[in-house]
C-alpha cells in the first residue's frame, strides 16, 4: 500500500482550497493500491487556510526545536505541523505502507525543496515537517516528480 497526499488525488485539500491532481496518482488511488492523507488537515487546520513556511532551517530543525512553522500573518503554527506529522506516520503505520508520495515544495509535505520562509516564492533544499519524521522512522518519501 502506497500513501499519497490528497491534493495529488485531486482533493481540494491545498491552503488556497484547491488541488494539485497527478493522473497517475489519482490512478493509484482510483485501482485502491493507494489511499490519501493530508498532514495538516490531520494536524488541525482546515481548508482554506492561511500559507505557512518554515522559518530557520527545515523540517528536521522543526523536529528538533531549532525551526518554526510560521503562518504569512506571523502565527506560530508549528505544533499544528508537528501533530500532523505524527498523525501521518501512525497512518503509515496503520496501514503497514511500504511509500509515502508527498507534494514537493509544502512545508508539511516537501521531500528535496520547500519555501525559504520568507513569503518570497524563493525554494531551498531541504524536506518538510511531516517527510522529516517519516524519513526518521525509515519511511521511504517520494515526491510526485519521481512517481
Amino acid at each position: 500500500m502506497i500513501l499519497i497526499s490528497a491534493c495529488l488525488a485531486g482533493l481540494n485539500v491545498r491552503y488556497n482550497g484547491t488541488n494539485c491532481i497527478d493522473d497517475r496518482v489519482q490512478k493509484l488511488v482510483s485501482e485502491k493500491k493507494a489511499i490519501t492523507v493530508c498532514p495538516e488537515l490531520m494536524g488541525g487546520f482546515s481548508t482554506p487556510r492561511e500559507p505557512a513556511e518554515i522559518v530557520g532551517g527545515n523540517g528536521e530543525d522543526v523536529l528538533d526545536g531549532k525551526a518554526t512553522v510560521i503562518e504569512r500573518s506571523g502565527r506560530d503554527v508549528t505544533e499544528l505541523y508537528i501533530k500532523g506529522a505524527y498523525a501521518t506516520l501512525q497512518k503509515v503505520l496503520e496501514v503497514g505502507a511500504t511509500q509515502v508520495v508527498l507534494k514537493e515544495n509544502s512545508p508539511s509535505c516537501g521531500s528535496a525543496a520547500i519555501y525559504n520562509g520568507e513569503f518570497n516564492g524563493m525554494k531551498i533544499v531541504g524536506e518538510g515537517v511531516t517527510t522529516a519524521l517519516l524519513r526518521r522512522n525509515n519511511i521511504v518519501v517520494l515526491s510526485e516528480v519521481d512517481v
